[in-house]
């Protein structure tokens, strides 16, 4: 968290990978017509009121609300995958306490759900000046289970308990296309009240094993599997996309990085 707060401090973020994002459209929400009053912001007057009224008329704009962003972090066996000393829950643990810090920053509002078989710990998204500290004591201690993940049970409690719509960032993992669509049900019912991006991770041994040349027929075998298994991870991307559901597909190292760019890029789109 610190390393990213000196970053944005100086003005460097580009240097670690977050990305420059032009803002589409204004960056406040439209509220009224009024007349125009010196000192007005010259951009905002409104041509067809002003020819209507035959005075300066000026589109009025109020600072956009503060939107909820919520963490849901899988706890099951998934996530237990070990890469460079860390698992993947505990990289997803950081890139968690990392956005949650950017959100309460842009005034937005952050929130935390830990869950596996059932909804485990949750903390009710805000931005007062204790709620890092509050996401920090639910996160510290999270470890993974062996019980197989009930985005069901989820999908329920978000449903009735979550009633503002809210960005929604779900850290899991699918390896193929079938454990997608078992959950996928549940996924498509989230977005269809939220803003859901679903997070998870490129296996890197996988990668770096197609990258080397097989010589023997066993390898060769293996190469192939390995191939379909890279394969059906970008065809879960796709089936995502086709029910209006965010993606990110990411090597763990750079989940972080990836997650502030969408984030970014969803608030530049008005998303949220």
């Amino acid at each position: 968290m610190r390393k990213y707060e000196l970053f944005a401090i100086s003005n460097r973020l580009t240097e670690i990978g977050v990305k420059k994002i032009r803002r589409v459209g204004h960056s406040q929400e439209f509220e009224q017509i009024q007349d125009y009053i010196k000192g007005d912001d010259y951009r905002t007057i409104n041509w067809k009121a002003t020819a209507r009224k035959s005075k300066l008329m000026v589109n009025h704009f109020e600072d956009e609300k503060s939107q909820q962003v919520y963490s849901l972090i899988d706890t099951g066996r998934v996530m237990k995958m070990p890469f460079n000393k860390l698992s993947l829950l505990d990289y997803a643990i950081n890139s968690s306490l990392v956005i949650s810090n950017i959100a309460i920053r842009k005034s937005d509002k952050a929130g935390i759900i830990t869950f596996s078989k059932n909804v485990d710990r949750v903390l009710p998204a805000d931005r007062q000046s204790l709620q890092m500290q509050k996401i920090l004591e639910i996160l510290y201690n999270q470890k993974t289970d062996f019980p197989e993940t009930d985005f069901e049970s989820l999908a329920s409690y978000v449903l009735r308990k979550i009633t503002q719509r809210s960005l929604l960032m779900v850290f899991t993992n699918f390896e193929t296309i079938n454990a997608l669509k078992r959950q996928l049900s549940f996924i498509k019912r989230l977005a269809s009240y939220h803003l859901v991006v679903v997070i998870f991770f490129q296996n890197t041994e996988l990668l770096d094993f197609v990258n080397k040349p097989a010589i023997t027929i066993e390898e060769i075998y293996q190469k192939t599997i390995a191939e379909k298994f890279i394969f059906e991870k970008r065809q879960i991307v796709i089936e995502l996309e086709r029910f209006n559901v965010h993606s990110i597909l990411t090597k763990p190292e750079n989940l972080t990085i990836e997650t502030i760019n969408k984030y970014l890029e969803l608030k530049a789109r008005g998303l949220i």
